[in-house]
């Protein structure tokens, strides 16, 4: 794994761990790992074991192939899907409306 790899994994991960409200103290105490370790992983200096990217996947709700290669799979797309079903109304046609101009954008 390169270093532009673990770059790409620490942004996704942080990227995630703030959608979902984290600190990284806070990932760090659900993960049972130091805080040094979530910074270092989020700046792409440590590779994550293979125990803490499941750990990491299942706090985080995502797939581990995301974390690891940025691909979505169907059940972080399912994960969306009830996330966005959790809505208002209100919201959810504002979802609608930005999906909408972002698939007219890829015409």
């Amino acid at each position: 794994m390169t270093n532009a790899d673990l770059l790409k994994i620490g942004q996704r991960i942080q990227v995630r761990r703030k959608q979902r409200g984290y600190t990284q103290e806070q990932l760090a105490d659900l993960m049972n790992v130091s805080i040094q370790m979530v910074s270092n992983l989020e700046r792409g200096n440590k590779a994550i074991r293979i125990d803490n990217l499941i750990k990491l996947s299942e706090i985080l709700e995502v797939s581990t192939d995301y974390i690891l290669t940025g691909k979505e799979t169907a059940d972080d797309i399912g994960t969306l899907n009830t996330r966005i079903a959790q809505l208002s109304e209100r919201d959810r046609k504002m979802i609608n409306l930005l999906a909408d101009f972002c698939l007219s954008e890829n015409i």
